[in-house]
């Protein structure tokens, strides 16, 4: 990091010429000289500073503790003033939790996310990564991981893990099962990552409490070989003890030959399994479309969409409304 050139202190006449007021006026003069210095070095930095920096800038211990008592800056952490009055949210929380945190730090999970550009996600901590051996002091808003080998770290700007390691880590430490695959999701869908450099990273890790969620989830994401399909959406439906689905079926639309993810043909009941793809570009509208044609053209009376996703986490949900949709159809009280 380059340091800016320096301020020239003001020079001090003969103290016995000056009177009380031109010492007050020369003192705001060179509190303002270094205000404005300190303002110059925590620009890049959300208006937050090191004490290392600003001594490297030229000023002494005491200089900064004179203006942290002038109520100029504040210390908000063992390493980090405050030099603007900043809101300690967003990167100026990531930079606080790393700095403080020391050498080894990171940002890791979703913070890493965030910092890469992750959006619609509200996360109250900042997780920070250090090394295994690390003494580092507790910091409120700031959770500490230690895992046995930090992975490959982007090193400009914010010190964090890659995005492949990040999201992998965020689905680990989530809250919840749906919290976890929505961040694998998100991460995906926002492009943040490609699916095959998840899934060859999800291919090195050895131990995880969500081993079997995961490898799902991220192959459903991913569009990978193990991608819940319209078999297993029928075996699900034969636990449940509803009645077997005509199974891709051809219909004809105003597209030409659509075929159909699940029918009950007889009881004009379709169901579409909506993989990681139909959330992106122009999907969404092409699947909008198609299933308008379907329900005005053809004998479909109605349309379920079911996110595999959502299969996955709250199956029981889905199908009660699939339940429901057949017992309408044939004629009958839903249970």
């Amino acid at each position: 990091m380059d340091t800016p050139t320096s301020i020239p202190p003001m020079p001090e006449p003969d103290a016995s010429s000056r009177s009380r007021a031109d010492r007050a006026a020369a003192a705001r003069l060179e509190r303002e000289r270094r205000h404005q210095l300190a303002k110059r070095l925590a620009q890049p930095y959300e208006g937050l500073a090191t004490r290392s920096m600003l001594h490297a800038a030229g000023l002494t211990r005491g200089q900064v503790r004179s203006q942290i008592e002038h109520g100029a800056w504040r210390a908000v952490g063992r390493h980090t003033l405050d030099v603007t009055g900043v809101e300690l949210t967003g990167r100026a929380a990531w930079w606080l939790a790393l700095w403080e945190s020391g050498r080894s730090a990171a940002l890791d999970g979703i913070s890493a996310l965030q910092a890469a550009g992750l959006t619609g996600w509200d996360e109250p901590v900042v997780h920070v990564s250090v090394a295994n051996g690390a003494h580092v002091r507790p910091l409120v808003g700031v959770r500490h991981h230690r895992p046995r080998i930090l992975g490959r770290v982007i090193e400009s700007e914010l010190r964090r893990t890659a995005p492949e390691v990040a999201v992998l880590r965020a689905a680990q430490w989530a809250r919840s099962d749906q919290a976890a695959a929505t961040v694998v999701a998100m991460a995906v869908q926002q492009r943040l990552l490609p699916g095959a450099a998840l899934m060859e990273c999800w291919g090195q890790v050895q131990a995880s409490k969500r081993r079997g969620l995961l490898t799902e989830v991220i192959g459903d994401v991913c569009d990978g070989a193990h991608s819940l399909s319209e078999l297993d959406f029928a075996r699900l439906c034969r636990a449940r003890g509803l009645p077997g689905p005509t199974r891709q079926a051809l219909r004809t639309g105003a597209g030409g030959r659509v075929y159909l993810d699940v029918l009950w043909e007889e009881l004009g009941v379709h169901v579409e399994i909506q993989g990681a793809h139909h959330n992106q570009g122009l999907a969404g509208v092409e699947d909008a479309l198609r299933s308008n044609n379907l329900q005005i053209d053809n004998d479909v009376k109605v349309t379920l969409h079911i996110p595999v996703l959502g299969l996955r986490l709250r199956p029981d949900a889905f199908l009660d409304q699939v339940e429901r949709a057949i017992n309408a159809a044939i004629g009958r009280p839903a249970a």
